[in-house]
Protein backbone atom coordinates (compact mmCIF):
# COMPACT_ATOMS: atom_id res chain seq x y z
CA UNK A 1 0.00 0.00 0.00
CA UNK A 2 1.42 3.52 -0.46
CA UNK A 3 2.36 5.50 -3.71
CA UNK A 4 5.00 3.21 -4.80
CA UNK A 5 4.88 4.42 -8.86
CA UNK A 6 7.22 2.22 -9.26
CA UNK A 7 5.11 -0.52 -10.15
CA UNK A 8 2.94 1.57 -11.85
CA UNK A 9 5.82 2.29 -15.05
CA UNK A 10 5.74 0.86 -18.09
CA UNK A 11 1.79 -0.33 -17.94
CA UNK A 12 0.19 0.61 -21.45
CA UNK A 13 -3.33 1.14 -20.64
CA UNK A 14 -5.45 3.23 -18.27
CA UNK A 15 -8.96 2.21 -17.13
CA UNK A 16 -10.66 5.36 -15.35
CA UNK A 17 -13.73 5.63 -13.43
CA UNK A 18 -15.56 9.09 -14.12
CA UNK A 19 -17.75 10.09 -11.48
CA UNK A 20 -15.21 11.19 -8.20
CA UNK A 21 -12.33 10.37 -10.72
CA UNK A 22 -12.78 12.88 -13.65
CA UNK A 23 -15.59 14.92 -12.49
CA UNK A 24 -17.43 16.21 -9.45
CA UNK A 25 -19.48 13.38 -7.96
CA UNK A 26 -23.01 14.59 -7.11
CA UNK A 27 -24.13 13.50 -3.65
CA UNK A 28 -26.83 11.38 -3.84
CA UNK A 29 -27.34 12.03 -7.43
CA UNK A 30 -26.46 11.67 -10.75
CA UNK A 31 -25.27 13.89 -13.44
CA UNK A 32 -27.81 13.97 -15.89
CA UNK A 33 -27.02 16.17 -18.05
CA UNK A 34 -23.81 18.49 -19.12
CA UNK A 35 -24.72 21.90 -17.25
CA UNK A 36 -24.14 19.37 -14.11
CA UNK A 37 -21.06 17.76 -15.08
CA UNK A 38 -18.28 19.63 -13.25
CA UNK A 39 -14.77 18.53 -14.51
CA UNK A 40 -12.73 18.06 -10.70
CA UNK A 41 -9.41 20.61 -10.27
CA UNK A 42 -6.84 19.93 -12.71
CA UNK A 43 -8.55 16.76 -14.25
CA UNK A 44 -8.72 18.50 -18.13
CA UNK A 45 -5.28 18.74 -17.89
CA UNK A 46 -4.54 15.13 -15.81
CA UNK A 47 -6.16 13.45 -18.83
CA UNK A 48 -4.24 15.20 -21.04
CA UNK A 49 -1.13 14.56 -19.98
CA UNK A 50 -1.94 10.86 -19.07
CA UNK A 51 -2.85 10.56 -23.42
CA UNK A 52 0.74 10.75 -23.56
CA UNK A 53 1.37 8.77 -20.81
CA UNK A 54 -0.57 5.56 -22.26
CA UNK A 55 -1.35 3.80 -25.67
CA UNK A 56 -5.16 3.67 -24.54
CA UNK A 57 -7.48 5.55 -21.80
CA UNK A 58 -10.51 3.66 -21.10
CA UNK A 59 -13.27 5.14 -19.15
CA UNK A 60 -15.51 2.06 -17.13
CA UNK A 61 -18.56 3.90 -15.32
CA UNK A 62 -21.35 2.41 -13.85
CA UNK A 63 -24.61 4.66 -15.01
CA UNK A 64 -27.75 3.49 -12.81
CA UNK A 65 -29.82 6.79 -13.22
CA UNK A 66 -30.31 5.39 -16.47
CA UNK A 67 -31.69 2.54 -15.52
CA UNK A 68 -33.87 4.06 -12.41
CA UNK A 69 -35.26 6.53 -15.13
CA UNK A 70 -33.41 9.35 -13.27
CA UNK A 71 -31.64 10.11 -17.17
CA UNK A 72 -32.39 8.66 -20.83
CA UNK A 73 -29.33 7.27 -22.30
CA UNK A 74 -28.99 10.26 -24.91
CA UNK A 75 -27.99 12.31 -21.72
CA UNK A 76 -25.58 10.00 -20.86
CA UNK A 77 -24.00 9.51 -24.24
CA UNK A 78 -24.26 13.64 -24.57
CA UNK A 79 -22.38 13.99 -21.45
CA UNK A 80 -19.78 11.95 -22.64
CA UNK A 81 -19.37 13.43 -26.25
CA UNK A 82 -18.83 16.27 -24.23
CA UNK A 83 -16.20 15.27 -21.95
CA UNK A 84 -14.29 13.70 -24.82
CA UNK A 85 -14.63 16.66 -27.12
CA UNK A 86 -13.09 18.94 -24.07
CA UNK A 87 -10.55 16.76 -23.63
CA UNK A 88 -9.82 16.28 -27.41
CA UNK A 89 -9.81 20.01 -27.24
CA UNK A 90 -7.29 20.46 -25.44
CA UNK A 91 -4.60 17.95 -26.90
CA UNK A 92 -5.64 14.90 -25.15
CA UNK A 93 -7.79 11.94 -25.67
CA UNK A 94 -10.00 9.21 -24.84
CA UNK A 95 -10.53 6.34 -26.77
CA UNK A 96 -13.73 4.66 -25.56
CA UNK A 97 -16.29 5.22 -22.58
CA UNK A 98 -17.88 1.74 -21.59
CA UNK A 99 -20.93 2.04 -19.05
CA UNK A 100 -23.36 0.07 -17.68
CA UNK A 101 -26.90 1.61 -16.72
CA UNK A 102 -28.37 -1.97 -15.46
CA UNK A 103 -29.75 -1.83 -11.43
CA UNK A 104 -28.22 -5.59 -10.75
CA UNK A 105 -25.14 -5.68 -8.83
CA UNK A 106 -24.33 -9.05 -10.41
CA UNK A 107 -24.79 -8.17 -14.15
CA UNK A 108 -21.66 -8.92 -16.18
CA UNK A 109 -20.86 -5.48 -17.06
CA UNK A 110 -21.40 -3.64 -13.84
CA UNK A 111 -18.29 -2.72 -11.76
CA UNK A 112 -16.57 -4.62 -10.05
CA UNK A 113 -17.16 -7.25 -12.91
CA UNK A 114 -15.15 -7.23 -15.80
CA UNK A 115 -17.45 -7.01 -18.40
CA UNK A 116 -16.94 -3.39 -19.17
CA UNK A 117 -13.11 -4.03 -19.29
CA UNK A 118 -13.71 -7.60 -21.62
CA UNK A 119 -15.37 -5.23 -24.07
CA UNK A 120 -12.81 -3.10 -24.24
CA UNK A 121 -10.45 -5.40 -25.07
CA UNK A 122 -12.40 -6.70 -27.81
CA UNK A 123 -12.37 -3.44 -29.35
CA UNK A 124 -8.72 -2.89 -28.58
CA UNK A 125 -6.51 -6.27 -28.85
CA UNK A 126 -4.30 -4.95 -27.85
CA UNK A 127 -4.87 -4.63 -24.35
CA UNK A 128 -3.55 -6.80 -21.89
CA UNK A 129 -4.45 -6.13 -18.48
CA UNK A 130 -1.62 -7.32 -16.66
CA UNK A 131 -0.05 -4.14 -18.96
CA UNK A 132 -3.03 -2.06 -17.82
CA UNK A 133 -4.24 0.63 -14.53
CA UNK A 134 -7.28 1.27 -12.77
CA UNK A 135 -7.91 4.31 -11.13
CA UNK A 136 -10.97 4.86 -9.05
CA UNK A 137 -12.80 6.25 -6.15
CA UNK A 138 -14.77 2.91 -4.61
CA UNK A 139 -14.61 -0.33 -3.29
CA UNK A 140 -15.92 -1.31 -6.57
CA UNK A 141 -13.25 -0.23 -8.88
CA UNK A 142 -10.52 -1.57 -6.72
CA UNK A 143 -12.21 -4.78 -7.11
CA UNK A 144 -12.97 -4.04 -10.32
CA UNK A 145 -8.76 -4.24 -11.40
CA UNK A 146 -8.02 -6.76 -9.08
CA UNK A 147 -10.40 -9.10 -10.28
CA UNK A 148 -8.27 -8.43 -14.13
CA UNK A 149 -4.97 -8.38 -12.20
CA UNK A 150 -4.66 -4.49 -13.02
CA UNK A 151 -2.77 -2.16 -10.84
CA UNK A 152 -4.73 -0.19 -8.72
CA UNK A 153 -4.79 3.16 -8.35
CA UNK A 154 -7.39 5.18 -6.02
CA UNK A 155 -8.40 8.70 -5.52
CA UNK A 156 -8.90 9.68 -1.78
CA UNK A 157 -7.08 11.47 0.67
CA UNK A 158 -6.39 8.66 2.73
CA UNK A 159 -6.62 4.82 2.23
CA UNK A 160 -9.42 3.02 3.19
CA UNK A 161 -10.70 -0.30 5.21
CA UNK A 162 -11.64 -2.30 1.90
CA UNK A 163 -10.50 -5.71 1.52
CA UNK A 164 -9.37 -5.81 -1.70
CA UNK A 165 -6.32 -3.45 -1.14
CA UNK A 166 -5.35 -0.73 -4.12
CA UNK A 167 -1.45 -0.29 -4.90
CA UNK A 168 -1.27 2.94 -4.65
CA UNK A 169 -3.76 5.69 -3.31
CA UNK A 170 -3.33 9.38 -4.24
CA UNK A 171 -5.56 12.20 -3.48
CA UNK A 172 -6.34 13.56 -7.24
CA UNK A 173 -6.69 12.57 -10.58
CA UNK A 174 -4.02 15.08 -10.92
CA UNK A 175 -1.59 13.86 -8.22
CA UNK A 176 -1.61 10.37 -9.81
CA UNK A 177 -0.63 12.15 -13.39
CA UNK A 178 1.86 14.31 -11.98
CA UNK A 179 3.55 11.32 -10.03
CA UNK A 180 3.94 9.44 -13.42
CA UNK A 181 5.00 12.39 -15.50
CA UNK A 182 8.09 12.65 -12.98
CA UNK A 183 9.13 8.95 -13.03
Amino acid sequence: MGNNTKILINKRFLFLDRDGVINVHRKNDYVKAIDEFEFLPGAEMALVALSHLFERIIIVTNQRGVGKGKMSETSLLSVHTYLKTRIESQGGRIDAIYYCTELDDNHPRRKPNGGMAEQAKTDFPEINFSQSIMVGDTKTDIEFGNKLNMCTVLIKNEPPPYTSQPDCVFPSLTAFAFSLENE
